[in-house]
Order: structure tokens, then sequence, then C-alpha cells
């Protein structure tokens, strides 16, 4: 029994999009990608499975409008963008949709290079039917890697060509496709589905209903009359017979099967089925249809071969697809009675083999009937033995990779068709702890779920409810939720097994510690803090005293209760932290092992949101040269080293730094990762946002529009780095001063969040305040002040009253005020905002001097000129030292402080100031840039006010027209980072 351990909590792992939960990186060595730019498909490649019955009749009307539609010959052929031609075909059970693509690829396989059919029930199953593209194009990669490789290598190999076929077959949630039809676009996709809705964001849908009369008739008398003509007699009762049977394909291959096995007159099996007695025809369900005609030929099977039967029954829990014969080996005497057997199960049209015959597939419908007709449950012991005998007990070797993955589907059957009154059985048991564990290991725990949770409910019924192994398993399944991102029902699991395993195992053991661990991580997930940071602080107290300071337990503790730290904004407890773990993993393991490199850029990141760059920058640029040693120059984590640190000089006001970097780190991740990744999504949101930064808004939006549309192709309209990316576009919207379009998008982001997260998340929180200033930026006081005074007072339940983001509502709070000309309620909290930065953050962090600034210039527009000249003095001199002298924010203060000097008539200090603001933002920005226009302006305004003084006597204290506003820390732009991952 394996407890799924310490998760590196609060860590943020590079997404993949080869599965649903985009658990875990892939990245190609050089040689695999060199195969995968070079391999060309040999003559008769490709994978399509075999027909039970052989025969396809009709749907021509079909077949047209599917090649149309994937062509794009047709009107109605506009079906994705990026040149993908994706068609889906939905409908009944039985109805032949499996039928109608496969007769599409076999006629249009020449139009193809490759032609490979994939089981698509579930995320795993579709990376597995990748990943054995990989096995027949090239084989010296796929022999020595694990599932994510093979199918990773597949992806890459049909991102550089063009003209394939995918064919995604039985898809239960088109959702799953997103990741493949949002990155692949070099070929055609087809999926078929008994879900008809779904579909609108992936591919139009075609209805398939069941066959014509005369279609119907042809396909029966094909059947039962394969070797002449069928006569007119005869073909009278293929219709009665076929009309009976609901025109249903897969009925009217059961019957013609039998009635050609049999000899039996279509007529007299006909009335045998007692299928015109039935009153309510129309209504006549396909599982009905099917059920009627199973006692006659179960009849025949059980005389013939009763070991087919068994097999038959055997196989209806197991998967669909791929069933090996080696699974079904054990339940035969030797070889040759298990391929009678199964000869006899092909003959009537039972199952159907693979092309190398080592496998067989059993039709859906058929596996329902006989699990539905089945209250002796026959087979479910000996699909149970099967697959647990069939096992590997090995993990380390490519060859039980690969046999894991062929057995996967069929332990995941197996725990979903457990039967309600079924006891509980030690082969089970294991099955799905030993699968669950493997998938763990894999980095796939999303999609354990339904394994864990029928371990789960085995362990009770066979140890208790309180047994070690079955607190174990409610930890592991809480977990599964949690990674799969439902933690409604992971919080409360937590809680119930910190619970019990502090009653049953005492409040130290190490089972409790995991436990307590594992659930501040899922409040921390959730955004509560308040009851993640004591936990975290009891769980590191607790392993410091048992396994002592520097066990590694201890120092994943001590890194995750700094995470947690800085998160709530007290930095001054999460760096010390963060220097005491990185020194303790520096001497235990070496100074670039892979948990020291984690350290080194956590602390670069608290150090970085200290606003203290001298020392974050120095250590980002060690870790980025470290991994680019250790792991090479494009491995995902080295790529995380570069956006970090390409951050961190736009964080310095070095936009010179920070652009290209963001540029190459952009390209690598295109050659590396391909274009509609998600870490590549993310790293162009970034560089979208530099160039924002640099006010070159013309790159800016159009690369956020991209980032938004393929986002929302590949990961979803609702997943969260999708809202990010349309907050992030209306803010670049609001920035060119296109309003009409920036707060639309703004309020649907807020709607989103509040229905996808909660009405207080910390997301929702900053959704609402960017819309609140945006109501500012267009006049509309009224309701941005509402907005702002609502996120204020949830900040302040929620985080507390010294939180920065209650910092920030309150700072962006009083600048509403102060624009609405209501100084007497925006000083007052100016005045408190600074004085709790100062307390919280200290006398000079960014944050601090925002505040100092803003205050200064709410004094001047009150008329006390004393007090914010001195205020934008001490500012100035503040930013100069501590960020520098050409540092955008140090520019900012120089305006504003020429400004209030202008505004005190002191026009010899003024203008000086400004034209050096001028010039050193020409130097830096470039000679267009919104702010150094800006600069321009209150230089011109500056130098006529003195030319009036010279030819007056009185003096005008020339006002200066446009000046900036001070800058606000509204939080308008959280990019979504690549935040290094934190063990």
């Amino acid at each position: 029994m394996n407890v799924s351990g310490d998760r590196p909590i609060g860590a943020e792992s590079v997404q993949v999009a080869l599965s649903g939960d985009h658990a875990q990186v892939t990245v190609l060595p050089e040689q695999a990608a060199h195969w995968a730019r070079t391999v060309e498909v040999p003559a008769g490649a490709g994978f399509l499975p075999e027909s039970a019955s052989g025969l396809f009749v009709g749907r021509e009307e079909e077949l047209t409008s599917l090649r149309r539609m994937l062509t794009g010959e047709g009107a109605a052929a506009v079906v994705q963008p990026h040149r993908t031609s994706a068609r889906a075909i939905s409908g009944l059970g039985g109805v032949g949709k499996s039928a109608l693509a496969l007769h599409y690829a076999h006629r249009y396989r020449d139009s193809y290079a490759l032609v490979w059919w994939v089981s698509a029930e579930s995320p795993e199953t579709i990376v597995t039917g990748l990943g054995r593209i990989t096995e027949q194009l090239c084989p010296q990669w796929a022999r020595g890697c694990g599932p994510e490789d093979r199918a990773a290598w597949a992806i890459a190999w049909l991102q550089a060509h063009l003209g394939w076929l995918l064919v995604f077959d039985n898809v239960e949630d088109p959702s799953h496709l997103h990741p493949y039809l949002g990155t692949l676009s070099g070929g055609h996709h087809l999926a078929t589905s008994r879900r008809a809705t779904g579909w609108h964001a992936l591919a139009p849908v075609m209805p398939l209903g069941t066959l014509p009369p005369d279609e119907a008739t042809g396909l029966l008398c094909s059947l039962a009359f394969p070797s002449q003509t069928a006569t007119a007699e005869q073909r009278e009762a293929a219709r009665r017979l076929a009309e009976d049977l609901g025109c249903l394909p897969l009925a009217l291959e059961q019957a013609g099967a039998y009635a050609y096995r049999t000899g039996i007159d279509l007529d007299t099996y006909r009335r045998s089925l007692a299928l015109v007695l039935d009153d309510n025809r129309d209504a006549l369900s396909p599982e009905r249809t099917i059920a009627r005609i199973w006692d006659h030929t179960l009849t025949a099977l059980t005389a013939r071969d009763p070991l087919a039967v068994t097999l038959l029954h055997t196989m209806a829990w197991l998967a669909p697809d791929g069933i090996p014969r080696s699974l079904l080996a054990p339940l035969a005497p030797h070889p040759l009675a298990l391929a009678n057997a199964l000869g006899e199960l092909h003959a009537y049209n039972m199952i159907a083999f693979t092309p190398d015959r080592q496998g067989v597939g059993v039709h859906r419908l058929v596996q329902t009937v006989l699990r539905n007709r089945n209250p002796q449950v026959l087979g479910r012991t000996e699909a149970e033995q099967a697959v647990r005998q069939a096992l590997p007990l090995d993990h380390s070797q490519p060859d039980d990779t690969i046999r894991w993955e062929r057995l996967l589907p069929h332990v995941y059957a197996l725990a979903d068709t457990t039967p309600t009154d079924a006891g509980a059985s030690v082969e089970s048991v294991d099955t799905y702890e030993m699968a669950a564990q493997y998938l763990y290991r894999q980095g796939r725990q999303a999609h354990t779920t339904s394994l864990r949770e029928q371990a789960l409910t085995q362990y009770v019924e066979l140890l208790g409810d309180t047994h070690p192994d079955t607190l174990t398993s409610r930890n592991n399944l809480a977990s599964a939720y949690e990674s799969a991102g439902d933690l409604e029902r992971a919080i409360p699991l937590h809680e119930t097994t910190l619970a019990q395993c502090v009653a049953v195992l005492g409040d130290t053991h190490r089972t409790t510690l995991i436990s307590r661990c594992n659930l501040a991580g899922a409040y921390r997930q959730a955004g509560d803090l308040g009851r993640a940071i004591p936990l975290y602080e009891t769980t590191l107290a607790q392993r410091v005293e048992l396994l002592g300071d520097t066990h590694p337990d201890t120092l994943i503790s001590r890194n995750n209760l700094a995470g947690a730290y800085q998160e709530a904004g007290d930095l001054g407890r999460a760096i010390p932290l963060y220097e005491t773990t990185l020194a303790q993993r520096v001497e235990a393991l070496g100074d670039t092992h892979p948990s020291s490199l984690n350290s080194r850029s956590n602390l670069a990141s608290a150090y970085e949101s200290a606003g203290d760059l001298e020392r974050a920058i120095p250590l980002y640029e060690t870790a980025l040269a470290q991994r680019v040693e250790a792991l090479g120059d494009t491995h995902p984590l080295t790529l995380n080293s570069r956006n970090n640190l390409a951050s961190a000089y736009k964080s310095a006001g070095h936009l010179r730094r920070a652009i290209p970097l963001h540029e190459t780190t952009l390209a690598q991740y295109v050659e590396a990762l391909g274009d509609t990744h998600p870490s590549t999504l993310t790293s162009r949101n970034n560089l979208a946002y530099a160039y924002e930064s640099a006010g070159d808004l013309e790159r800016a939006i159009p690369l956020f529009e991209t980032t938004l549309a393929q986002r929302v192709e590949v990961l979803g309209d609702r997943h969260p780095d999708t809202l990010t990316s349309r907050n992030n576009l209306a803010s670049a919207y609001e920035s060119a001063g296109d309003l009409e379009r920036a707060i639309p998008l703004h309020e649907t982001t807020l709607a989103q969040y509040v229905e996808a997260l909660g009405d207080t998340y910390p997301d929702t929180l900053t959704s609402r305040s960017n819309l609140a200033y945006a109501y500012e930026s267009a006049g509309d006081l009224e309701r941005a002040i509402s907005l702002f005074e609502t996120t204020l007072a949830q900040r302040m339940e929620l985080l507390g009253d010294t939180h920065p983001s209650t910092l920030t509502s309150r700072n962006n709070l009083a600048y509403a005020y102060e624009s609405a000309g209501d100084l007497e309620r925006a000083i007052p909290l100016y005045e408190t905002t600074l004085a709790q930065r100062v307390e919280l953050l200290g006398d000079t962090h960014p944050s601090t001097l925002t505040s100092r600034n803003n205050l200064a210039y709410a004094y001047e527009s009150a008329g006390d000129l004393e007090r914010a000249i001195l205020l934008h003095e001490t500012t100035l001199a503040q930013r100069v030292e501590l960020l520098g002298d050409t540092h955008p924010d140090t520019l900012v203060s120089r305006n504003n402080l020429a400004s209030a000097y202008e505004s005190a008539g002191d026009l010899e200090r003024a203008i000086p100031l400004y034209e050096t603001t001028l010039a050193q933002r020409v130097e830096l920005l470039g000679n267009t840039h919104p702010d150094t226009l800006i600069s321009r302006n209150n230089l011109a305004s500056a130098l006529k006010a003195a030319k009036a003084e010279q030819h007056s006597d009185t003096a005008t204290g020339g006002i200066s027209s446009g000046s900036l506003s001070p800058p606000t820390l509204n939080n308008c732009y959280a990019p979504s980072r690549l935040i290094s991952v934190k063990p």
C-alpha cells in the first residue's frame, strides 16, 4: 500500500496538452525531435480496426457529405480555424457511427499520408492511441519511453507533416479533444460519439439515424445469403425483419449472422423473436432490440462452444476495444480452444479482430446488453482475475510501461461497470490501487479518480472505515480530486482523513503529517490562507521535532510555509524561510540539484515581490545559467527560468533586456512544445505585456488577441488562463483608449469568474477591481466607486486589513474618490494606506513609494503644496536609490515633482526636471511612447508659462496641461507567469 505522499503544494507545474488535466510536460530530446520532423510514412503504415461483419451498405449521401466537410469544398465546411478540418458523427448506439467513419477511412485512404484510428473514450485512451503512431513510425524511440513521451512524439510528427486523417472513435466528452483539434492543424479530424451536444466549439455535427429500409434490407440479405442473390421472397422476408429490428445496423448484423450460421428461414426467425407482438414498436430502444435476439444467439453458441459464451460474458466487463488474446488466455485450457471459441464469436459477428489478430473488440451495445441481462453477474469474477494476473509487477522497464498502457482501459472499464450490489474483492482493490499508483508516478493523478473511488469503497467494506489502509486510500482520493480541480469534494475528504488519522494513528504519525500538509495545500489552492498557514506551521514544527531540521520532508514543509506566507503578502516571514531552505538544500544536495535550483528560483521570486530586484535578478540569472548547464537550453524549467528573468528585468524597467528575452523564450517554446501549447500561450501573453509596458500597443494587442483566441480553442472558454487572457486584452484596449471594447470584455470576464470560482475568489476580486478602473477611465465614477468599495470590503473580510491586495483596493478607492473631487475621503485613505505599507513592506518598497507618490499628488490637488513637494522629493530620491535614475517609476516621480514645482510657480526648478525626464524617456521608451508625449507636452506648457512671465509683471503659475497621473497599483495586469516548481 502506497501513500501518494506530500505533493509540492503551491507549486505550479508547466502544463501539457496531451491529456485533459495538462498534468505533465514532455519535451523531446534533440534526436527524437529530429526524427519527428524527418520520418516519412512507410508504405502500408496506418491503423484501422476490422469490421465485425466486413460489410458496409448504403450511406452514400453521408459519405459524400463527410468528404465535402473535411476537404472544405462546400459552404458548410467552415468548421475549424488554422486549416483544421473536423467533423463529428453523433447517433444512438448500434446505428453505425464507427462503421461510417471506418468506411470513409478505407474509401479515401489513398488521399492521406497516414490514416490512424484512436479509441477516444477517455484522455487516457487518446494518449495511448496517439502513442501507437510512434510505435509504428519511430520504434527506436518508442521502445525506451513512456506513454506521454510516445504521444508527444506523435503530436510533434503530426505538427510537422500534412495530409493525415485522425479518427477519434466513441468520444465520451468532446472537451477531451480540445488539446488536439486546437494544436494539430495539418490534417483532418473525424470523431464519432453518442453525444450530440458539446461540439459547437470543435466541429459541426452530423446526426446519424438508422438505415433507410432498402439499405437495411440489402445489408440483411448480404449477411444471410452471402453466396447467392436473394429471391424476391427472401428480400421481402428480409424487409419485414429489418423493419421489426428498427433498421438498426448492429441488430441487422447480429440477425444476419445468426441466419447464415444456422440456416434458419428469416420469417421463422422473425416469428421466434416475437418482435411482431410488440405493440409499441416505435419506442423500441436499441438495447431492447439487441436483447430480443440474444436468447437464440446464446443458445446456439452454448451448443457449439460453451467457452465462447464464457469469453463473451468476461469481455462484457472490459473495454470494448483492444482486448488482448493474452488477457483471455487463462480462461481457456489451451491456445487452440481459445482460437476456436473466438472464431465462433467472430462467425456470429459478436466480435471483431484487430489487424494483427492478437486482439479483439466487442460492440459497446453488445456489452451493455450482456451486463444488464446478467443477474448472476456472469464473467465479472473472471474479468477481475484476468486483469489482475496480467498487470506488470515492475514499472521501470519500457515493455512494462507498454503493457500498462494497453491494460489501463480494461482497469477503467472494471471500475466504471462495478455492479451496485457486488461484494468487495481483493483482486479488484489491488488492481485499482496498482493502476492508480502507476498513473500517479506518471504525473497523471487527475486521471485516477474513478479508480480511487472504487478502491476506497472496497477498502471500507473489507477493512473498515478507519483502518490505516483505508485512511491512505481516502487521502489519495482527496488528492486525486484536488489534481482534477474538484476542491468541493477534495477539501471535505482531506478534513475527514486528517481527523481519522489523528484519532487512529496519533497527532505526529508520518501519515497524519502528510494528511495535514495535504489539507493545508487544498486550502491554499482554494485561496483560504487563513486556514492553510496554521496547518503548515503546525506540520513544520512537528516535522522538525520528529524528523530533524534538514530531513527532506522538513524542507518541503519549510518551502510550502514560505510560499503560503508569500501569497499572504507576509514577505518578512517568507524570505528568511526561503533563505534557510535554499542553504539547507545546497548543503545536503549540492548547488545544482534540481531542488536547490527550485529553491533559488523561489527565493528570487520572493525578493522580486519585496521589490528587492538587486538581489532577485542575480539569483534568477544564476538559476538560468545552472539550468542551461544541467538541463539544456530548451528544457521546460530552463524556459521557465528565462521567462522569470525577463519579467524581473521588466519590473526593473530594463525593457531593452526584457523584451528580447521574452521573444527568445517564446520562440523556444514554439519550437519545443508547439504554437498552442499552454506554456507557449503563457509566454506569448508575457511578451504582449512587455510590449504594452514599452508603449508598443500595435504589437501588444494582436498578441493578446491571438493568445485569447488560442486559449479559447485549446483550453475552453472558461479556463482560468482564458479568463486571464480576456482580462489582459481588455486592459490593453483600455490602455489604447478603446473603452468600447474594454468594458464589455471586463464585464464578461467578471461574470465568468463569479460563475466559475465564486464571488469572493481572489481572481474574482481582481477582475471586479479592473472593471471598476475601466468605469473610472470612462468617467462613470458612480459605478466605479461602488465596485471599488465592494472589492475593498470583500478583501478586508477575506484577507484581512493589511494584506497587500487589501491595501491595493484601499489605494484604488482613494484614487476614485480623488477623481470625483472628494478629497476629504481620498486623503485619509491614502494616508492610511501609506502608513500600513510602511509598516508591512518597509519604507522603500515599490508599493510604499507608489502610496507616497499618490498621497503627494492628492495634497497637491488640495492646494497643500508644502506637504506635496516634500513627499514628491522624498519619493524621487528613494526611487533613484532603489530603482535607478531611469526606471519608469523614477521618471514618473521626476515628472510629478516638476509638476508640483510648476504649481508652486517655481519654474526654475520645474523646467530642468521636465527637460531631464523628456530626454530620458526619449532614450528609454522612444520618441512616440505615450509617456514621452506627455513629457513633451508638459515641458512645452512650462516653457510657455516661463515666456509669459518674461513679458508680464504678474506670475501666472503655469498650468501643467496633461501631467502624468500618479500610477495606481490597480492589479490591471496579473500576467500568468511561469513560476518555478516549488517542491
